[in-house]
């Protein structure tokens, strides 16, 4: 199995980090589906508290998306320090070719907003199996689009996690 790490994205903006950490972290079950239907259906959570290690959920996509489903597992998650480590290891987003992805997302105080950073490690099946910037550019992509769209809504709607 090999491993490669890519930051999928990086972005500083006005809203603070304790509501985007709740809005993409703890309550992302109901706020996805309603702000960002275009990129999430439903999310179900299968296993535990939102707010805890082991807490599991599918994330189901839209009509029309490259993909179905993935099923997440929270490893790490620190709400004073904004931090969560998740695992993706079930659904059709891994193809043939992946095991596991583990993303470690990060939102750190930053002037009057925050710094949003995510970083990805892919674990492949077989080692001769290379990752690339050009194989996850589409996620990087909707990366980039969904945050705009959350950080617009949360801007729009300043009592929102407030």
């Amino acid at each position: 199995m090999g491993v490669f790490t890519f930051t999928m994205g990086e972005f500083t903006t006005t809203v603070a980090p304790a509501r985007l950490f709740q809005a993409f972290c703890i309550d992302n079950h109901n706020f996805f589906p309603k702000v960002v239907p275009q990129f999430v259906k439903s999310v179900e959570v299968v296993h535990g508290d939102p707010t805890s290690a082991g807490c599991i959920k599918q994330f189901n996509f839209p009509e029309g998306y490259p993909f179905k489903y993935v099923k997440d597992r929270v490893e790490e998650i620190d709400s004073s320090k904004y931090y969560v480590k998740y695992t993706s290891f079930e659904g059709d987003v891994l193809r043939d070719t992946l095991e596991c992805t583990v993303f470690e997302i990060t939102f750190e105080p930053s002037g009057t907003g925050s710094h949003y950073k995510n970083i990805a490690h892919f674990h492949t099946k077989e080692d001769n199996h290379v990752m690339t910037e050009e194989n996850i550019a589409g996620g990087k992509e909707n990366i980039a689009k969904m945050f705009k769209a959350v950080e617009e809504y949360l801007i729009a709607n300043p009592q929102v996690y407030a």
